[in-house]
């Protein structure tokens, strides 16, 4: 039974601690029929529901007679199969995410404006380009005022590493709505693009966002390829 099962092999705690991706087949259904039999365990369960309709390819093609036909499935562990395969199929079929292309200051500062423009606090964003410039990721890094102690760049880079990022672009908002870098915005842009320069991970901007405005450390020649 799954009482006997230890507790770091079974598929709640699985997931919980590794996460979804390291779980089998097996350990996906056996979440989804959430119980086994009197006579064996949800795992069993599961792998003969694998067994008896071919696989993940033969249980997309069961029929919710043909799995209540399988012994131990009744009406409600059918059902929750089946919601779970259309789910699987419904998210297959979603078309690939547009990639915003940035390819002048303003392309950056629109993607984010509205989101950044009445915040209370100043919140600093990257944007994660690939090769095209498309935006592959997006991050917000840190929340306070800026500083070379605030902004770290082995945070900033380390998600352009996951990522594979060919190039950054970092945003952040003055609250007062007032553009203008501060010496600690400068500050902390010289520093990253010197990252930057050892990471050969190039920061193509770093965009100040006010109240429907913004300011480009990139357009004010302040940061140099």
């Amino acid at each position: 039974m799954i009482r006997d099962v230890p507790l770091h092999e079974r598929p709640r705690e699985k997931l919980i601690h590794d996460g979804p991706e390291t779980l089998g087949s097996v350990d996906l259904i056996a979440l989804m029929l959430r119980t086994g039999t009197s006579g064996e365990s949800v795992l069993t369960l599961a792998q003969r529901v694998i067994n008896q309709t071919g696989g993940l390819r033969g249980l997309t093609n069961t029929t919710l007679q043909e799995l209540q036909e399988i012994d131990g499935i009744g009406p409600a562990k059918a059902v929750q199969l089946l919601a779970g395969v259309e789910l699987g199929r419904r998210i297959s079929r979603l078309p690939p995410e547009e990639r915003p292309t940035i390819r002048q200051p303003g392309d950056a500062a629109r993607l984010l404006m509205d989101e950044m423009r009445f915040l209370t606090q100043e919140h600093f964003y990257c944007l994660y380009l690939n090769m095209k410039n498309q935006v592959i990721a997006k991050k917000c890094l840190f929340v306070g005022s800026l500083s070379s102690s605030i902004v770290h760049p082995r945070e900033v880079f380390k998600e352009a590493v996951l990522c594979s990022a060919a190039s950054i672009i970092c945003l952040h908002n003055h609250p007062s709505g007032d553009t203008t870098p501060s010496r600690e915005d400068l500050e902390v842009t010289e520093r990253l693009i010197e990252a930057g320069k050892l990471m050969d991970i190039e920061i193509l901007d770093h965009v100040i966002i006010g109240d429907q405005r913004y300011y480009s450390m990139n357009e004010k020649g302040l940061i140099s390829g």
